[in-house]
């Protein structure tokens, strides 16, 4: 053996017992789990102590923004210091494929992209050409992505409204399968955006069936997480049904107090679902607020064909988005200005205003917050980053417990001394720590057993990871040992870039990247890749 890892707790990832057991790591992989005392320690080269500790698989983000980080760092910092080992990227939108009607490889105004890497990213027509160059350069997590739905959908169309065409919906379909051989774990609309939020529930239904022939999931953040909420999870349930593909739904939420009542509904919904053979699970973060641009707070067809900013100018159009705004329904609305923390402001300028409430932002300014949001839009991009205040802890528990849920991020791998000066949501920080030490070590909301599950192997299992996951001989030696005392988030909405308390130490496929709370700089991560990978599925 390379390591050995005596004394600790063992919680393997499967949602059983945990057990007293020893580990042993040779070269990338688990080659030994056996009973206190069974293994010769003379015959390891490192012997780890984990006495007190709980030693357990690596945890799988299934929805990760970490596309620019590891571009530009890949050390994933945030990720590494709260247990995660790998990340799964893709909501909305991935740089590859690039081509078609696209006219960046990334989300304007969504990071901070030069042009060497405009550039180089031009470059990547597949799929596989992206998580290539990735590996190239290195990370010290696993990764692998979705395709984005708004991907697919701008390659053939760019940011036009309406269905599509049979030739363009034929090239999606292709595109589709293409990325499906290359690695991709399903496709990942994101049905609030622009353009994926235009795309019509026959498309979406066509390219999910391209998905489950290669036995992927179809993954999508809903149309409405708020007054059609119940609508919105009978329409996945729908899609799953005709096109007859694995669905999950990303941060599952009820958001807006006059919706809180709907999470009992929208669990039984899927209860019943899964109870006639509907293969539907979700995943979720556990905090109160959620995270987005501030554009998300805009109608979605002011965005129609790139035309953006010119609507917000337009006194006419300008006047019809504040109307929407307004409207009880919203999204700025449901929060409410002073539910609206603004936090990723990039201009001089508008530095001061950052971290302020969006109320606060427009009694500076002297505007209505209306108007201070088209602003501030207008000046930064509509992805400038912001906080909304929508959920109730009441529903977090609920969902807590429902055996089909997962743990999730829904954020990148961040460096507190690589800021820029802006601020984040605290889950790129504290999110599993949080779950650990809030919810089962201080609530008792959930077993530590079934916490863990549901951020290793119940992930792995949706992904159809069969070799990682799970603490057993044979599986890659993602693996983390983790103090279930002192483990806890310290990141806060006002101090956000704080990294987690009581994660120890951290391999990845046999190499440590966390000693002692520390980070290594080592760089083990590897592309992971979906099932069609192998090609289409044999029924």
């Amino acid at each position: 053996m390379d390591i050995l890892v005596t004394g600790g707790r063992l919680i393997d990832g499967t949602g059983n017992p945990w057990r007293r057991a020893d580990v042993g790591i040779t070269a990338d992989r688990v080659s030994h789990v056996a009973p206190p005392g069974r293994l010769d320690a003379a015959n390891a080269r490192e012997v780890v102590d984990a006495t007190g500790c709980v030693v357990c698989p690596g945890f799988i983000d299934i929805q990760s923004h970490s596309l620019i980080p590891l571009l530009t760092d890949g050390r994933s910092l945030s990720k590494v210091t709260q247990g995660v080992t790998t990340e799964i990227m893709g909501e909305l939108w991935t740089p590859a494929p690039f081509g078609g009607r696209r006219w960046s490889a990334f989300l304007s105004g969504f990071g901070v992209v030069g042009d060497e890497e405009e550039s180089r990213a031009r470059n990547w027509t597949r799929f596989r050409d992206w998580l290539d160059d990735l590996a190239r350069r290195g990370a010290s997590v696993n990764f692998g992505s979705f395709l984005g739905g708004g991907t697919v959908r701008e390659y053939a169309m760019g940011w036009r409204e309406g269905a599509p065409t049979g030739d363009e919906l034929a090239l999606m379909q292709r595109i589709v399968a293409e990325a499906m051989e290359d690695g991709a774990f399903g496709i990942a609309p994101a049905l609030i955006y622009p353009p994926s939020s235009y795309a019509t529930d026959a498309e979406l239904v066509e390219l999910a069936r391209v998905v489950g022939r290669y036995g992927g999931v179809y993954i999508v953040h809903m149309r409405s997480e708020d007054e059609h909420l119940l609508d919105s999870i009978s329409a996945t349930i729908h899609l799953s049904q005709r096109a007859q593909v694995a669905v999950e739904i990303y941060h599952l939420k009820a958001m807006g107090r006059p919706h809180w009542p709907k999470m009992p509904e929208v669990v039984a919904l899927v209860d019943r679902a899964r109870a006639e053979r509907v293969d539907i699970t979700a995943g979720m973060y556990p905090y109160v607020a959620s995270g987005t641009g501030l554009g998300a707070a805009l109608p979605g067809w002011a965005q129609a064909d790139g035309k953006l900013m010119e609507n917000i100018r337009d006194p006419a159009t300008r006047a019809r988005i504040r109307a929407e705004i307004l409207d009880p329904g919203s999204r700025g609305s449901l929060a409410g200005p002073a539910g609206i923390l603004v936090v990723g402001l990039r201009q001089p300028e508008h530095q001061p205003l950052n971290g302020q409430t969006l109320a606060a932002i427009a009694t500076a300014r002297g505007q209505d917050w209306p108007d201070a949001l088209m602003d501030l839009v207008s000046a930064e991009g509509p992805w400038v980053f912001a906080v909304y205040f929508t959920m109730a802890e009441e529903n977090l528990a609920l969902q807590m417990r429902q055996p089909w849920i997962k743990f999730s991020t829904d954020a990148g791998g961040l460096d507190p001394v690589r800021t820029g000066g802006e601020l984040a949501h605290p889950r790129a920080y504290g999110t599993y720590p949080r779950v650990l030490g809030k919810y089962v070590r201080e609530q008792n909301v959930i077993p530590l057993e079934d916490a863990i599950r549901k951020m290793t192997g119940a992930v792995a299992d949706r992904l159809g990871l069969r070799d990682r996951g799970q603490v057993r001989p044979g599986f890659y030696a993602d693996v983390v040992v983790f103090d279930p005392a002192t483990v806890t988030d310290r990141a806060t909405f006002a101090d956000p870039h704080r990294l987690s308390a009581g994660i120890r130490d951290v391999w990845v496929n046999g190499r440590r990247v966390l000693a002692n709370g520390v980070h290594t700089g080592a760089k083990p991560g590897r592309p992971v890749y979906g099932p069609g990978r192998r090609g289409p599925t044999a029924w």
